[in-house]
């Protein structure tokens, strides 16, 4: 994984020795967010000449002619809310000046460490500072998905019944101590009643079957409903999946609210209405949404964080491991997953938080105990059956079907998305969430495999049978001969359950293309673990019959065995659940780990493995993106993926600005504009920053500053310095004074600028390969690029410049980009 490189600057105050003056933690945050690069220069060379004088005498020969304002001058934390208003909405950051920032600021809290005793304590704090906060958000993350859990579960079994002594049991817990408790709602406890029941009418007549009918459909649209109109009212970001937002923000772009207090609050209510309202879809998408959300907010604790946004993005790396972690109950496969799929700056230290996240968000979801058993995995298997080379076949095959299978969904749901997204569907949200969730839950009811909680689905199919399991799924002819250990002929109850599989795999396909993408919170996760389990089941169940039939016949006779099972259904439907998934989202390593943990399944790693890669091959060779990289592009998120690779041969003269026929950059000059002119420019202008040349006839390239920098810093010198007027110049860089040009008595005071002035700017000639531009940005996060040719500058590129070059190049319409 790439990550932005770091810069090497020195601090320097303005006034007398600021540094000394620090005096609480608030302060060192407002210095090292604020102060100023000095590009490489010491202090003492930093007055020109290579002359050391001391600061106070320094200050002395200038504050007469001048007036010198810096960074540190100047609040630019807005207050409290810190270094996130640095940057506006849908903007990206500075990965070289915020990572810059850091190091000074580490710097000076080496100084007081050596000052005092204080000193030390602060420092000593603000090593564990990183540990501690992920380990709050840890504990955050967990407690919330065991609260989502809980809900989750109370609420999918209110749609069938209720437990009349305890209300707020579920089903499992409300027969706990039953025999006779199963997976649909005939063979419920007596202690859970029906609703039909409920009412009177206990009879199994067609009159309770639709009254049940009625009562499923009404509270599946109840809750829809509700949480498309929670989602509508309160926090219109706690919709969708959430992944691709946060894939987008780790690479460094800013979406003011996506993890605010209100979208953790909603999107945690949402999903457990979303979720049992019987639609297509899971919550284990979300949970990475809201795992951030509760590091966005505990970030903000520790300024260090709060105030820093690339740093930020490390505990926000660390939250998003610890989301799949408390998803699935699978710490290494939310590291993994963090590393592989969602974060886009991801050092060595970084690893190690987001293990120590996923470790203590594991642990605190165990010790809520959601799953009601003794173990922390969701789908746990009981079987250690092993598995034969020659099987590798049919789990290619499955591989095979995953992969099509997510290629042939990406592009339809794509599709839909974007007439959703730009055409008339997209006015009506509610309307539209609540026609889904009626055609589902109308379609749904009648098959019992549809009807049922997804995972409750997905545990069946991954499961063996044993001796006392009663469901169709298990309905095999045995004998004295034929017991519950070897393979058996099957029974009508398979041959029937499997032609409701086959409809329920249709039926999950369509509707979850028209389900994903809807304004409610909703995973993809479960509903394609549910079609690959279900292609799984089916095979396995196809292949078990073949060799029941023909055990004696080549291959058969080489692996089975009396007495043991020849082909364990249960494993087939695992691996096609691993296929199905790896060709939505192109995961490989992250999904092998998480289907290991989700399952206890070691044994099959190989398997795993097959399935995963084959899958992705597959699908790759079909549409190059999974679903994620689809929608960052569908929304126009500035996105720049580090798997992609650029092979056009263009140059960065092809690519910068301006472009012929288009208005001039506008530019300052290091010592000729008044006050009045740079203010008239940073109001006519919405850039990010200006370049600054040597005068408007020589455009030797001098410096870049940033907009807000430079606004602020005027604005802080009318405020409070005097004789600043509209007619002062401005100096970008040192002024030399000698005896020929000395300022006269009557001209107003000089406003220095060299202190908000990046004096070394990134830069690279008109002729530079686009490869190595590409590159540059994707490694050094940066924002633009300054184009020269023989130190003229000539022109700009941007992330935005980049993207729509690339986008145009795809043939794809390179003005849908939402940043600045």
């Amino acid at each position: 994984m790439t990550s932005p490189a770091t810069t090497s600057s020195f601090i320097v105050g303005s006034g007398a020795d600021w540094a000394a003056a620090i005096e609480s933690d608030d302060e060192l945050e407002a210095i090292e967010t604020d102060a100023l690069v000095n590009n490489g220069e010491s202090v003492g060379q930093f007055w020109g000449g290579g002359t050391s004088l001391p600061m106070r005498q320094r200050k002395s020969q200038q504050q007469r002619s001048t007036v010198t304002v810096g960074v540190a001058d100047v609040d630019l934390t807005g207050g409290q809310d810190g270094a996130e208003h640095q940057y506006a909405d849908f903007d990206t950051i500075d990965w070289l000046r915020d990572i810059g920032r850091h190091r000074r600021r580490n710097r000076e809290v080496q100084r007081r460490r050596r000052v005092n005793y204080r000193g030390r304590l602060a420092a000593a704090f603000d090593s564990v500072s990183g540990w501690l906060c992920v380990g709050l958000i840890a504990v955050a993350a967990g407690l919330v998905a065991g609260v989502v859990d809980i809900g989750t579960n109370w609420m999918s079994d209110l749609r069938s019944g209720i437990c009349v002594e305890a209300f707020w049991f579920n089903k499992e817990q409300c027969c706990w101590s039953a025999n006779d408790t199963g997976f649909d709602d005939e063979q419920a406890c007596a202690q859970w009643y029906t609703w039909a029941e409920l009412v009177g009418n206990k009879n199994k007549d067609a009159g309770a079957y639709i009254l049940r009918y009625v009562l499923y459909v009404f509270w599946s649209l109840l809750f829809a409903l509700l949480a498309a109109m929670l989602v509508r009212m309160f926090a219109p970001y706690a919709c969708g999946s959430g992944i691709p937002e946060i894939k987008t923000i780790l690479s460094g772009f800013v979406i003011r609210g996506y993890l605010g207090k209100w979208t953790l609050l909603i999107k945690s209510v949402g999903i457990m209405l979303s979720v049992s309202s019987g639609l297509s879809l899971g919550k284990e998408g979300p949970m990475v949404h809201m795992a951030s959300c509760c590091g966005n907010i505990i970030a903000h604790l520790f300024p260090k964080y709060g105030r820093n946004e690339a740093k930020k993005r490390e505990v926000l790396s660390a939250a998003a491991a610890a989301g799949v972690s408390i998803a699935f109950g699978a710490p290494l496969g939310g590291v993994l997953f963090s590393l592989e799929e969602a974060s886009y700056y991801f050092p060595l230290k970084t690893l190690w938080r987001s293990f120590f996240c996923s470790m203590v968000a594991a642990s605190v979801l165990k010790l809520v105990n959601p799953f009601g058993n003794d173990h922390l995995v969701l789908f746990y298997i009981e079987y250690n059956s092993t598995w034969s080379v020659l099987e590798i076949g049919p789990f290619i095959l499955l591989g095979i079907v995953g992969g099509v299978f997510g290629a042939a969904f990406i592009r339809a749901n794509v599709w839909v998305c974007r007439q959703r997204k730009f055409g008339r569907l997209g006015q009506f949200p509610v309307a539209e969430v609540l026609a889904v969730t009626c055609v589902t839950a109308l379609l749904a009811f009648p098959n019992p495999y549809t009807r049922m909680n997804t995972s409750q689905l997905i545990k069946l199919l991954f499961s063996k049978c044993g001796p006392e399991d009663v469901n169709e799924l298990c309905d095999y002819k045995r004998n004295t001969t034929n017991d519950f250990s070897g393979s058996a002929p099957a029974g009508p109850g398979i041959y029937s359950a499997m032609w409701k599989l086959l409809l329920a795999f249709g039926f999950k396909i369509i509707v979850t293309i028209f389900t994903f993408g809807i304004k409610v919170p909703s995973g993809l996760f479960i509903p394609s673990l549910a079609v690959g389990a279900i292609a799984g089941r089916v095979l396995g169940n196809l292949l078990e019959q073949v060799a029941v039939s023909n055990m004696e016949a080549f291959p058969f006779r080489l692996f089975c065995r009396v007495g043991q099972p020849c082909i364990n259904s249960g494993l087939y439907a695992m691996i096609g659940a691993a296929a199905a998934l790896g060709g939505v989202t192109r995961m490989t390593l992250s999904l092998v780990a998480i289907m290991l943990e989700l399952t206890g399944g070691l044994q099959y790693i190989v398997p795993l493995m097959i399935a995963a890669v084959t899958s992705k091959c597959v699908g790759e060779a079909i549409t190059k993106h999974g679903i994620y990289e689809e929608h960052v592009r569908l929304n126009g998120y500035p996105f720049l993926d580090n798997k992609d690779e650029f092979t056009h041969t263009t140059i960065a003269a092809d690519i910068m600005r301006p472009r012929p026929g288009e208005p001039a950059l506008k530019l300052l000059y290091q010592d000729s504009m008044t006050v009045e002119a740079v203010e008239r420019l940073l109001t006519n202008s919405d850039v990010n920053g200006f370049p600054i040349v040597v005068s408007e006839h020589s455009h030797y390239l001098v410096g870049f500053v940033t907009k807000q920098e430079l606004a602020l810093a005027i604005e802080y010198s009318r405020k409070h310095e005097d004789g600043i007027v509209s007619e002062s110049l401005v100096y970008f860089t040192e002024r030399l004074t000698h005896g020929g040009d000395a300022r006269r008595s009557d001209q107003p005071p000089e406003l220095k600028l060299r202190r908000v002035v990046d004096l070394s700017p990134i830069t690279v000639t008109d002729q530079t390969p686009m490869e190595v531009v590409l590159e540059m940005f994707r490694k050094l996060g940066l924002r633009q690029t300054l184009v020269t040719h023989n130190g003229r500058l000539l022109g700009i590129i941007t992330r935005k410049d980049v993207l729509r070059h690339i986008e145009y190049l795809h043939n794809i319409d390179p003005h849908n980009l939402l940043f600045n």
